[in-house]
C-alpha cells in the first residue's frame, strides 16, 4: 500500500514545534505533527509562566501548550500524538516511523527539545514546579527574598546561582565533590559573590515538603558524600543544574550534532541541516538559551526555511 507525501512533518512539539506548525499551516501547506507521546515538551512541567509575552498575568505552562495546539490546529496544523521510532534522511521523500506505521515526507522539521537531567529522586517529581526547578531564568522570579540551592558542580550551576542572587536573599551552592567542572571565570564569580555559600563534599539525599494548606518545599536532607552523614536544611527552592540532554539520540549519524547531542545547523545557516529538506528548530538545537520565546522563535524560522525550500522545488 502506498504511503502519502506529505509536504511539511514536525517532530515534537512544544513552542518549537507548534509555532512551527503555526507558520507552515497558515503556508497551506498541512503540517503533521508528531507530537510524542508527552505533547507539549518541558512547559507541560511548569507551573506559572511570566516571562512569555503577552500573558503580563502569567499563564500555566499546560495552558499555555493548549492554547498553541489550538492556534496551530485553526489553521489547518494535523497534530497526532505518537512518538517516532526511527527516521531515515537519507533519500527523499524522508521516511519517518511510528513502530510499523511509516510516513512520508518532503520536509522535516525537528523540534524534539531537550530535557533536563535529574537527581532520580521521587521527591523531584512530587514537588516539581512547586519549588524545584531546573531554570533559574524561568522561576527564579518567584523566589524573591528567599534561600535556595542549586545543585552541582559545572558552569550551569555556576550561571544559575549566580543569577538567582538578583532574587533570592541566599543561594547555597551543593556539590558532591570537592572539586568543580566549571570554567575558573565562573567558579571565581560563584566564591566572590557574598550571597552564595558552597557546600562541596554534599549530594541532596531527599526534598522535604509539605502538601496542605498547599503544596511547597520547605527543606532538604543532604548527605555527606564522605561519611554518609546527613542532615537537614531549611530551604524554599531547589534548582537541579546537573544539565541538559538534547532529546537527538533518534538522529545520531543522520543528522550533524555537537558532543553533547545537540544538533548544528549548516554553517551560515540558522535551522537548515546538511541535509537539504531537514529543518532544526527550539531547545534541540539550542544549548544556550533554552527559553519558550526562543524556542518558538526558531519554530517560526524554520517553517519559513521548509516554505521556501519547497517553493524552490516548485511545489
Amino acid at each position: 500500500m502506498s504511503v502519502a507525501i506529505e509536504d511539511v512533518i514536525i517532530i515534537g512539539s512544544g513552542p518549537a514545534g507548534y509555532t512551527a506548525a503555526l507558520y507552515a499551516a497558515r503556508a497551506d501547506l498541512k503540517p503533521l505533527v508528531l507530537s510524542g507521546s508527552e505533547p507539549g515538551g518541558q512547559l507541560m512541567i511548569t507551573t506559572d509562566v511570566e516571562n512569555y509575552p503577552g500573558f503580563p498575568q502569567g499563564i500555566m505552562g499546560p495552558e499555555m501548550m493548549k492554547l498553541f495546539r489550538e492556534q496551530a490546529e485553526r489553521f489547518g496544523a494535523r497534530v497526532i500524538e505518537e512518538h517516532v521510532t526511527k527516521v531515515d534522511f537519507g533519500s527523499r521523500p524522508f521516511g519517518i516511523w511510528v513502530g510499523e506505521k511509516e510516513y512520508r515526507a518532503r520536509t522535516v522539521i525537528v523540534c524534539t527539545g531537550a530535557s533536563a537531567k535529574w537527581l532520580g529522586l521521587e521527591s523531584e517529581v512530587t514537588y516539581g514546579g512547586f519549588g524545584v526547578s531546573a531554570c533559574a531564568t524561568c522561576d527564579g522570579f518567584f523566589f524573591r527574598g528567599k534561600e535556595v540551592i542549586v545543585v552541582g558542580g559545572g558552569d550551569t550551576a555556576m550561571e544559575e546561582a549566580n543569577y538567582l542572587t538578583r532574587h533570592a536573599s541566599k543561594v547555597v551552592l551543593v556539590h558532591r565533590r570537592d572539586q568543580f567542572r566549571a570554567s575558573k571565570i565562573m567558579h571565581d564569580r560563584v566564591m566572590n559573590n557574598p550571597k552564595i555559600e558552597v557546600k562541596t563534599n554534599a549530594a541532596i539525599d531527599e526534598i522535604l515538603g509539605i502538601s496542605e494548606p498547599y503544596k511547597k518545599v520547605t527543606g532538604v536532607r543532604l548527605k555527606d558524600t564522605t561519611n554518609g552523614e546527613t542532615t537537614e536544611m531549611a530551604i524554599d527552592g531547589v534548582f537541579i543544574a546537573i544539565g541538559h540532554k538534547p532529546n537527538s539520540d533518534l538522529f545520531t549519524r543522520q543528522l550533524d550534532m555537537d558532543d553533547v547531542g545537540y544538533l548544528i545547523p549548516k554553517v551560515g545557516t540558522f535551522t537548515h541541516t546538511k541535509v537539504p529538506g531537514v529543518f532544526i528548530a527550539g531547545d534541540v538545537a539550542d544549548s544556550v538559551y533554552r527559553q519558550a520565546v526562543s524556542a518558538a522563535g526558531t519554530g517560526c524560522m524554520a517553517a519559513i526555511d521548509a516554505e521556501r525550500f519547497l517553493e524552490s522545488e516548485g511545489h
